[in-house]
């Protein structure tokens, strides 16, 4: 990665691999940092660079405002992403990740910088979005119990005041950057996706997933592990070597090796 990418807020890139033959962009869910990504490197192969976007409103960023749309958060996004375009790239995103995943990789298509590869997890096609959701509207009191039911917050930090007035509003912000996203298929990318889901997701039906297949002429292959719509938090270890296995065809040993 050069220097100013490196310096950039929007980037982190824990184990610098200078060498790499592909990066990896790594999108949080709602409400999640980039340090979710933090270990990841450790566990993919050496010619994988792993990238995790911080977005704003969280950990070190969270004193920035929030984007709540897509449309708005996609170009400067696209635009910090440009200096780190050096290399093929693939792009992971889970939940609210995946949406901005894919529209950052339909964006670069039609730049003629294609990612390599797209791996979607915990979250419907975006053809399939259910429209009418206005969970960023709800009071605090809703608000947590949507977040309880969906398993992926500490419950000290639903119980913390002081922590709820920092968590809450950005992650307002990021679920109405998902609820009111809208993507009819204009478009295709021609890359293969990665689809991954949770068994017992009651947020995202898996039996909604293959329906990835309509977004891209590439091959799609749908993977499904045991847990919840965090399920990335139950078990990671299956879950990266899947994102091993679905990267190992556009790897290609290290530079200067």
């Amino acid at each position: 990665m050069s220097p100013a990418a490196a310096a950039d807020p929007w980037i982190r890139c824990p184990i610098p691999r200078p060498a790499a033959g592909l990066r990896l962009f790594c999108l949080p869910y709602a409400g999640g940092g980039a340090s979710l990504f933090n270990d990841w490197g450790r566990f993919l192969p050496e010619s994988i660079e792993v990238c995790g976007i911080q977005l704003p409103g969280r950990e070190e960023r969270i004193a920035e405002p929030a984007f709540r749309q897509a449309g708005t958060l996609l170009p400067v996004l696209l635009d910090r992403l440009g200096a780190s375009l050096d290399r093929p790239t693939a792009f992971f995103g889970h939940s609210m990740g995946a949406l901005i995943a894919y529209e950052a990789s339909l964006a670069l298509a039609a730049t003629g910088r294609e990612p390599a590869h797209l791996i979607v997890s915990g979250q419907r096609p975006p053809h399939l979005m259910r429209p009418g959701r206005t969970s960023y509207r709800l009071s605090d009191a809703a608000l947590c119990e949507k977040l309880r039911r969906l398993n992926g917050t500490p419950e000290a930090v639903l119980r913390e005041p002081e922590l709820l007035n920092l968590v809450l509003p950005p992650l307002r912000c990021d679920f109405e950057l998902a609820e009111t996203y809208r993507r009819s298929l204009t478009a295709r990318l021609d890359c293969p996706v990665t689809v991954l889901g949770g068994q017992d997701d009651s947020e995202v039906d898996p039996r909604a997933l293959p329906a990835w297949q309509e977004v891209t002429r590439g091959a799609v292959e749908v993977r499904l592990f045991p847990g919840d719509h965090f399920f990335l938090k139950t078990g990671i270890e299956p879950v990266l070597a899947t994102i091993a296995d679905a990267l190992a065809r556009h790897l290609r040993t290290p530079r200067g090796r």
